[in-house]
């Protein structure tokens, strides 16, 4: 799995998670979808990492994403962030697969 940033997003990713210690992970949320096939991608800084996180480099630092959600995933993503919608834009090859991403902070 490749995931890039462009640099607007890694412009946004330094300034939500500075100062703060974690680990950040591609999600992929599927509460209150209705079941794991209705999930969409989400940015997530967390504490902890779980047993089947499993890392990615990418041109911004280290992402985790779960062994058992990567048949969600293409193979080739890019983080994008546009102003005008203040959000996060996951892209691949094949089309959008999440135009406004969110980003939660599950640190305590």
């Amino acid at each position: 799995m490749e995931i890039t940033w462009t640099d607007t997003a890694k412009d946004k990713l330094n300034e939500k998670t500075q100062g703060l210690n974690g680990y950040l992970k591609l999600k992929y949320d599927t509460e209150g979808c209705g079941c794991v096939v209705n999930g969409v991608p989400t940015l997530w800084f967390v504490s902890q990492l779980d047993d089947d996180d499993l890392k990615v480099e990418t041109n911004a630092g280290d992402i985790y994403v779960e062994k058992s959600k990567q048949v969600f995933m293409d193979d080739s993503m890019k983080i994008d962030f546009v102003k005008e919608a203040n959000s996060f834009q996951l892209k691949s090859p094949g089309g959008m697969l999440n135009p406004r991403m969110g980003f939660v902070k599950k640190t305590h």
